[in-house]
C-alpha cells in the first residue's frame, strides 16, 4: 500500500528508544525525512545513523522535553533542515513504578512537566503550520494502562489518561483544516522500558525476571511480547494518507492484552 507520505518532515519525540527508534525507521522506510528528538542525543544519532543505512534522511537533536523554552528554537532548526512538520509523533518515557496514593505535589509536578505538559506545547506550535497547510498528523503514544490500569503504575496511568481528553478534543477542533490526532496504545511490547518495569517487579515479588516475563506473556492472547515494528507499523499507517478519514480513536496494539472493549 501506498502511504502517499513520502516527502513529508515527521519528528518523533523520544526517538532514540525502541518504540520510537522503530517509529522513526518504519516512517523513513515511506520517504519521511524524520528528526529524531531524544534527551540522549546519543541515542537519537544512532537512530538517525540507522535511518540513513537504510537510505533514509534524518536529523539527530538532543532534546529535554521539560524544557519548554527550546520548542520555538528546535522547531525552526527542524524546518531549515528538513522542512515543516507534518507528523508528529508524541512519544515520552514513563515514570518510575510507583503507587497512586502517597506521591508528593513535587512528584505529580515533575512528571506532568516531562510526560504531559510538553506534548501539548509542542503540538500547539506545530499544529497552525499543518492547519496552514491543510494537512498533519499528530499521533500520540500512551500506555495500556489508560484503558486497564495497570497496578503499581500509578504516575503513568494517570497521567498519560489526559492525554487521552487532550487528544479527541484537539481532532475535533482541526478535523476540517485535514489534521488528524490519533492515540496508540501499546501492549507489552519488548523495549527497554518493558525489561525494565519486569525487572522491578521480579525484585518487588521476589521473583525471578523469567518467571515475571512468563506471567506476562500467559496475560497475552498472542501468547508474546510486540516486535516495536508492529507498534511501528501502526503509527504509519495512522500518518499516510489512507487513514486520512480516522481521527480522535484510540488504537491498541496490544495482541488482545486489554480485556476491556
Amino acid at each position: 500500500m501506498d502511504l502517499g507520505i513520502s516527502g513529508r518532515t515527521a519528528l518523533v519525540l523520544g526517538g532514540g528508544g525502541g518504540i520510537g527508534g522503530a517509529v522513526a525507521a518504519a516512517l523513513a522506510a515511506e520517504g519521511v525525512a524524520v528528526a529524531v528528538a531524544d534527551i540522549d542525543h546519543g541515542a537519537a544519532e544512532r537512530t538517525v545513523e540507522a535511518v540513513a543505512r537504510s537510505g533514509g534522511v534524518g536529523l539527530a537533536l538532543g532534546w529535554d522535553l521539560s524544557d519548554l523554552s527550546v520548542i520555538e528554537a528546535n522547531a525552526g532548526v527542524i524546518e531549515n533542515a528538513l522542512g515543516p512538520v507534518d507528523i508528529l509523533v508524541n512519544n515520552t518515557g514513563g515514570p518510575p513504578p510507583a503507587p497512586v496514593t502517597g506521591q508528593s505535589a513535587q512528584v505529580w509536578q515533575r512528571y506532568f512537566a516531562t510526560m504531559v505538559l510538553p506534548v501539548i506545547a509542542i503540538t500547539d506550535q506545530l499544529v497552525p503550520g499543518m492547519r496552514a497547510r491543510g494537512w498533519g498528523r499528530v499521533i500520540t503514544s500512551t500506555s495500556s494502562g489508560v484503558l486497564s490500569p495497570i497496578p503499581n503504575l500509578g504516575l503513568s496511568n494517570t497521567l498519560r489518561s489526559s492525554l487521552l481528553g487532550w487528544s479527541k478534543t484537539l481532532a475535533r477542533e482541526v478535523a476540517a483544516d485535514g489534521v488528524t490526532a490519533n492515540v496508540i496504545v501499546p501492549g507489552r511490547i519488548g523495549t527497554g522500558r518493558t525489561d525494565f518495569l519486569d525487572r522491578a517487579k521480579a525484585e518487588r515479588e521476589a521473583k525471578t525476571v523469567e518467571q515475571v516475563h512468563a506471567e506476562s506473556v500467559a496475560t497475552i492472547p498472542a501468547g508474546r511480547y510486540g516486535d516495536p515494528g508492529e507498534y511501528a507499523a501502526a503509527v504509519t499507517f495512522l500518518a499516510g494518507v489512507p487513514a486520512a478519514y480516522i481521527t480522535g480513536s484510540v488504537l491498541r496494539v496490544d495482541g488482545g492484552l486489554i480485556a476491556g472493549i
